[in-house]
C-alpha cells in the first residue's frame, strides 16, 4: 500500500515545496520602475547674443612725471588723490649744486667774452702792421719777406677771433644750459588732474643720470575713463567701434555700468598659445567711483530681441535614440505625434548639433524638441534664432510659454538605454 501511494506523495511534496519557494520569493521581487521624464518649460522674454571678456579699467589719459636733473627732495607739495592744476609746482630738488654750476658757467662766459676782446686787439695792431710794412715795400724800404711775416700775423690774428667768438657762444650756451638745469629743480605737474601715486619721499636723492626716475603719477581725468579687453580671436571678428557693451565690478556687486567700444586694435597679444585683441572701451565716470585698476567683466551685446519665446539649451542637446523611443512607447503606447513632426522620431545623429557658443546659430537653425504632452513626448520641429548661451530664440514652431520640454528619460531597461544627461 505504502509502495503504491510513495509516488504520489512525494510528488505532492514536490508541488508544496515549490509553491512554498515561489511564496517566499515573491515579497523580493522588484517592481519595474515607471519610465519619467525630466522637463524643462519654455519661457518668454529678452534674450540677446553676446560676447564676454575681462578687462582693466585705467585714466584716458595717465602722465608719469620725472626728474631730468639729480638732486635730494627738499620739498613735497602734493600727495595721492591730490587734485592739481597744469603748472602747479608739486615738488622741488635742492638747488645749490645747479646754482653753483651756472656760477661756473657765468664765469666761463666772462672770460670767453674777455679772450674775444683781446683777439679783437690783436687783430686790429696786426692790420695795422701789414698795412705799414705794404706802404714801405711800395717804397722799397722793405724786403718781400718782411711783408709776407706781417700777412702771417694778421691771418693768425684774424683765425683768434673767430675761435673766440666760438667760445663765447659756447660759453653762453652752457649758461643757457645751467639756468635750464636749475629751473627743472622745480618740478610742476604737464596736465590738469588727480596724483595716482608717488614713489618718493621727502630728502630721497634721485639720479637722472641714465634716465628720468617716475616721481609721480597723474591721471588726467577720472571722470572718463577706459577699459582694454582681452577678447578672443573667434569672437573678434563680430565687434565693432561703437557697439554698446555693459560690465561689472567686484566692488560694486549687483551694478552694471555702460560703455562704448572705441576701438578694436589689430595688434594680437598671444598667451600660452592663446591668441587675443586689445578692444578699448570708452566709460564715462561721473561721480568718480570707478578706478584705476579695477577689473571688469565686460559683455559685448551683439544682437537681441526685446521679446521673445525663450527654449532652454538643454531640451536642444536632448537626442533620444530610436531604441529609446521604442520602449517609451512599447510602454506608454501611441508612437505618433502630432503637428509638424508627427510620425517622426529622430535619434542620436539625427539633424543639426546642440547650439554654438553665445550668438551661433548652428549648423542648421532648424531643430526637433521633444515636447511631453498628457504624459507622452511629441515630436515638434522647430526653427531657432539667437542664443545666449542658456536659452534659444524660437522662431518657427508649435510652442508656447509654459509649453514643457523632455530634456532626460528615467526607467528605461537596460538594454534599451543610452546615457542621455541635460548639460
Amino acid at each position: 500500500m505504502i509502495k503504491r501511494w510513495l509516488p504520489r506523495i512525494i510528488a505532492l511534496a514536490l508541488v508544496a515545496g515549490g509553491v512554498a519557494l515561489v511564496w517566499a520569493w515573491k515579497p523580493w521581487v522588484k517592481a519595474k520602475p515607471p519610465i519619467t521624464f525630466t522637463t524643462v518649460a519654455v519661457g518668454k522674454g529678452p534674450i540677446a547674443a553676446q560676447v564676454t571678456a575681462n578687462g582693466t579699467l585705467s585714466a584716458r589719459g595717465t602722465v608719469q612725471v620725472g626728474a631730468q636733473v639729480s638732486g635730494r627732495i627738499v620739498e613735497l607739495k602734493v600727495d595721492f588723490n591730490d587734485p592739481v592744476k597744469k603748472g602747479q609746482v608739486i615738488a622741488k630738488l635742492d638747488e645749490s649744486v645747479l646754482k653753483a654750476m651756472l656760477d661756473q658757467a657765468g664765469a666761463a662766459l666772462e672770460v670767453a667774452q674777455a679772450n674775444l676782446n683781446r683777439s679783437n686787439v690783436a687783430l686790429a695792431d696786426a692790420d695795422r702792421s701789414l698795412k705799414r710794412q705794404k706802404s714801405l715795400q711800395d717804397q722799397s724800404l722793405v724786403a718781400g719777406a718782411t711783408v709776407e711775416q706781417a700777412q702771417v700775423a694778421f691771418d693768425t690774428a684774424r683765425a683768434n677771433v673767430v675761435a673766440s667768438r666760438a667760445q663765447l657762444t659756447q660759453a653762453a650756451a652752457n649758461v643757457s644750459q645751467a639756468k635750464l638745469n636749475l629751473s627743472y629743480a622745480t618740478i610742476a605737474s604737464p596736465v590738469d588732474g588727480v596724483v595716482l601715486s608717488r614713489q618718493v619721499e621727502l630728502g630721497q636723492t634721485v639720479a637722472a643720470s641714465m634716465s628720468a626716475p617716475v616721481l609721480f603719477t597723474i591721471a588726467e581725468d577720472l571722470a572718463r575713463m577706459q577699459i582694454d579687453t582681452a577678447v578672443a580671436e573667434a569672437d573678434v571678428g563680430r565687434l565693432a567701434a561703437g557697439m554698446k557693451v555693459t560690465f561689472t565690478v567686484d566692488a560694486f556687486s549687483g551694478k552694471t555700468f555702460d560703455g562704448i567700444v572705441r576701438q578694436v586694435r589689430n595688434a594680437p597679444t598671444t598667451t600660452q598659445g592663446v591668441v587675443t585683441y586689445d578692444a578699448v572701451i570708452d566709460v564715462e565716470n561721473p561721480e568718480k567711483s570707478l578706478r584705476p585698476g579695477m577689473t571688469a567683466n565686460v559683455t559685448f551685446v551683439l544682437e537681441q530681441v526685446a521679446d521673445a519665446v525663450k527654449i532652454p539649451n538643454s531640451a536642444l542637446r536632448f537626442k533620444p535614440s530610436r531604441e529609446q523611443m521604442q520602449a517609451v512607447f512599447a510602454e506608454l503606447g501611441g508612437g505618433r505625434g502630432s503637428g509638424s513632426g508627427s510620425g517622426r522620431w529622430a535619434g542620436r545623429g539625427s539633424e543639426g548639433g546642440p547650439p554654438g557658443g553665445p550668438g551661433a546659430r548652428g549648423p542648421s537653425d532648424r531643430k526637433m524638441l521633444y515636447q511631453l504632452v498628457d504624459g507622452k513626448p511629441r515630436p515638434v520641429r522647430v526653427k531657432v534664432g539667437l542664443t545666449d548661451g542658456s536659452s534659444t530664440q524660437l522662431v518657427e514652431g508649435e510652442l508656447a510659454p509654459g509649453d514643457l520640454l523632455i530634456t532626460e528619460i528615467q526607467g528605461l531597461p537596460a538594454t534599451n538605454t543610452r546615457k542621455v544627461t541635460p548639460f
